[in-house]
């Protein structure tokens, strides 16, 4: 079974919305966890208009389940998961402007920057996944800058979806064949949902762990949050 893991950024986003600590961000990942999430995710900006940094130390010190922090790999992110040492650093190629991401790193042009980076995580502990979009060259190129996994950006298949599931998938599975001949582990996340993810465990092979938030704290607005996050697991068995 692939692993779901949470993430909690739209939960920081309705905190913020008001000040004050409603919802708490910490006791929801802990019902996240106790609902059956394996793991929790968060994604801090430079901004910090959700995730702030303090979040992510706290988080550390509560969590169970695997901790993935997402992010640019700017000086100050670094020096944040440097600090916390969650379970997985997964690297995001986003200016710091950007609504959310939505795109994979060029790999070939970012090799050097990327293996600096990779190695010195990797060397303190951390597994390391990169954001990546489904062309063979950039993953054999992934595979070159030392990373453990890459995170397949799924905002492509989420569209396509609706109008022709099976070319919607091709590129991801074909892409997943490719990274798990070269031994790369295989994370997903965007836009995935209740509607499309079952389909996209099913034909994609290796499939680790998705990452998802923004349908999952959607549909927990009409579903109820345990009820929701049961109903994701179940997608993926």
């Amino acid at each position: 079974m692939s692993r779901l893991s949470v993430n909690i950024n739209k939960i920081a986003t309705l905190r913020n919305a008001r000040g004050g600590n409603l919802p708490n961000l910490i006791e929801v990942a802990k019902d996240c966890e106790k609902f059956g999430a394996e793991g929790i995710t968060v994604h801090p900006r430079p901004d910090e208009r959700h995730i702030r940094y303090q979040d992510v130390h706290e988080l550390r010190s509560v969590l169970s389940t695997e901790f993935n922090i997402e992010g640019y790999p700017s000086k100050e992110f670094l020096e944040l998961v440097h600090d916390v040492k969650p379970a997985q650093v997964t690297l995001v190629p986003d200016p710091p402007g950007v609504l959310t991401s939505n795109a994979g790193w060029n790999a070939r042009e970012e090799q050097a920057f990327l293996k600096e980076v990779i190695s010195d995580l990797i060397d303190a502990g951390m597994r390391v996944s990169i954001f990546m979009e489904t062309d063979k060259e950039q993953i054999s190129a992934a595979l070159d800058t030392g990373t453990d996994r890459i995170e397949l950006y799924t905002g492509p298949y989420a569209e396509q979806y609706p109008s022709d599931r099976e070319k919607a998938v091709a590129p991801y599975r074909e892409a997943a064949l490719h990274a798990k001949k070269l031994g790369l582990g295989i994370n997903a996340g965007h836009d995935l949902n209740l509607d499309n993810l079952a389909y996209f465990k099913s034909e994609v092979p290796e499939l680790l762990e998705v990452s998802i938030g923004h349908a999952l704290i959607c549909d927990a607005l009409y579903l109820g949050l345990e009820n929701t996050i049961q109903q994701y697991l179940r997608k993926l068995t």
